[in-house]
């Protein structure tokens, strides 16, 4: 098992970055695959990026390819999402999720460990 705890989130302008950042507990952090996810109030949860167990593989969702880069550094037990160039459709509560696999998943059902999420919201 893994906790995991989201950060970075906040009210900022359209064209603006934020940087979020995912921290697990333990020390085996390494053995998990990683994706964050975003919800929106009436809307399902989406896949936004993920990140596979050594960082080398990353996937993004195809509305925020070329702005959002994920990274880990598996010795601090965390990963990032840098997120440029926001929209306000990019705004609700971001959550990271973790699966022991090798390969990240899109799909939410997929992950075994969830965050409590942290807001995002990109105003005008």
């Amino acid at each position: 098992q893994v906790q995991l705890v989201e950060s970075g989130g906040g009210l900022v302008q359209a064209g603006g970055s934020l940087r979020l950042s995912c921290v697990a507990s333990g020390r085996t952090f390494s053995n998990y695959v990683v994706g964050w996810f975003r919800q929106a109030p009436g809307k399902e949860r989406e896949f936004v990026s993920g990140i596979n167990r050594s960082g080398i593989n990353t996937y993004y969702a195809a509305s925020v390819k070329g702005r959002f880069t994920i990274s880990r550094d598996n010795a601090k037990n965390t990963v990032y999402l840098q997120m440029n160039s926001l929209k306000p459709e990019d705004t609700g509560v971001y959550y990271c999720a973790a699966r022991s696999s090798l390969i990240a998943p899109r799909e939410p059902s997929q992950y075994d460990y969830w965050g409590q999420g942290t807001q995002v919201t990109v105003s005008s």
